[in-house]
């Protein structure tokens, strides 16, 4: 008799796979078959991890720092981040509201957890960073999706908050600068939006993972606008730390101690070392390194923002943080999917469908990530000149 294997919880019927990764397998086929891929599908900086840290890193293993630490984190790297809040948006936050998590993962995993019930309903934009909604679905609740355009740079207006809250929504869920689109939250907008979600008794939570890979004079955290909102961040992007797995989040005074209940309970302690090294990451020898690298991916996206719209790629005139660009290819075809596939597949271009990001027009949009050599961007948009002859 065949073993009866136990069922799945229902949950999971909703949770997507991250398609990213089964771009990012393929490529891995290609190459081993001897193809030279040209990868810009994913959001992981090219650069290796800053010097500093890995020297710090190092000291901290030669010392055998490699035991739990507090579940928060440790305390130097908590006050440290809280100095960079004061020094980069002049607010002063208490290290004790900021928790270390493994990733930023980790952080949104336990704010879903925290802020988030069954039946519940959380506003996100569409589209979006896709895992936010498949934490939402494993809690049993119900993302709310908020079509966006290249109209308003792909960030909600006042009036589609209002058209797709509904009675059950509890929370609204934003990222600024934003992936995959890589527009921002400008200041007037996100005060209208803080005071928005006030009015209704909403919560807030602001992924502002891409901070420091801003290509404007001001961008603001929504902690200076708003000390009741919740913020995830991480070392991956701005700190090129992304195989070290380490993020924070910074929680309002009154969930402090729940959300270091649920930081033991989910993760026990963030790595040690990756902690330890991380500590590097507010000196200035490294933040040469990063102002360095921001230029790099400046002069990036300058370039291919440029390529993409001479091949009749319709994307924003306004792409102002993070790595990517979210191009619309309805000139050349209706179904990203095909789109991307064919271009890997004949091309070794490696590029991310719209579809990983939501629903709203998802055929008709992909994701290009600068996070390659400019040498690499240049080889691609030959490539894709020669796809789309």
């Amino acid at each position: 008799m065949p073993l009866k294997l136990p069922h799945l919880s229902p949950r999971m019927e909703n949770v997507s796979p991250f398609r990213v990764m089964t771009v990012m397998r393929r490529a891995a086929e290609l190459e081993a078959e001897g193809h030279k891929v040209v990868h810009m599908e994913v959001g992981e900086p090219d650069f290796a991890t800053a010097l500093p840290i890995v020297e710090a890193a190092k000291r901290a293993l030669e010392k055998g720092l490699t035991k739990y630490t507090s579940a928060p984190g440790i305390a130097e790297l908590r006050e440290a981040i809280a100095n960079r809040y004061k020094l980069n948006h002049g607010v002063s936050i208490d290290p004790n509201r900021v928790l270390i998590t493994p990733g930023a993962s980790g952080g949104l995993s336990l704010l879903a957890n925290m802020l988030v019930s069954p039946g519940d309903g959380v506003l996100l934009t569409d589209p979006a960073y896709p895992c936010v909604r498949n934490f939402i679905y494993m809690l049993s609740a119900e993302p709310q999706l908020i079509p966006v355009s290249i109209v308003n740079n792909f960030q909600p207006t006042l009036e589609e908050l209002d058209l797709y809250r509904n009675r059950n929504s509890r929370g609204l869920w934003l990222a600024s600068p934003s992936n995959p689109t890589g527009t921002i939250l400008e200041r007037q907008r996100l005060q209208e939006i803080c005071d928005w979600t006030q009015c209704n008794r909403l919560h807030l939570l602001v992924d502002e993972i891409y901070h420091g890979l801003e290509y404007v004079d001001d961008l603001p955290s929504v902690l200076e606008l708003d000390s009741s909102a919740f913020v995830v961040n991480s070392f991956s992007k701005y700190y090129g730390m992304t195989g070290w797995r380490l993020g924070w989040i910074i929680v309002p005074d009154e969930y402090v101690e729940t959300a270091n209940i649920l930081a033991q309970n989910l993760f026990i302690s963030p790595p040690s070392i990756a902690q330890y090294a991380a500590l590097a990451a507010f000196t200035n020898e490294a933040e040469v390194i990063f102002e360095e690298r921001r230029d790099a991916f400046r002069q990036r996206r300058d370039y291919l923002s440029r390529a993409l719209r001479e091949l009749g790629f319709q994307l924003s005139n306004n792409i102002q943080g993070a790595f990517y660009i979210y191009a619309n290819i309805s000139k050349f075809s209706e179904d990203s999917e095909e789109f991307c596939k064919n271009l890997l597949d004949y091309h070794q271009v490696a590029i991310t469908p719209g579809t990983d990001f939501g629903e709203h027009k998802a055929k008709e949009f992909v994701r290009m990530a600068f996070t390659t050599s400019m040498q690499d961007l240049e080889l691609g948009v030959e490539r894709i000149t020669k796809a789309l002859c």
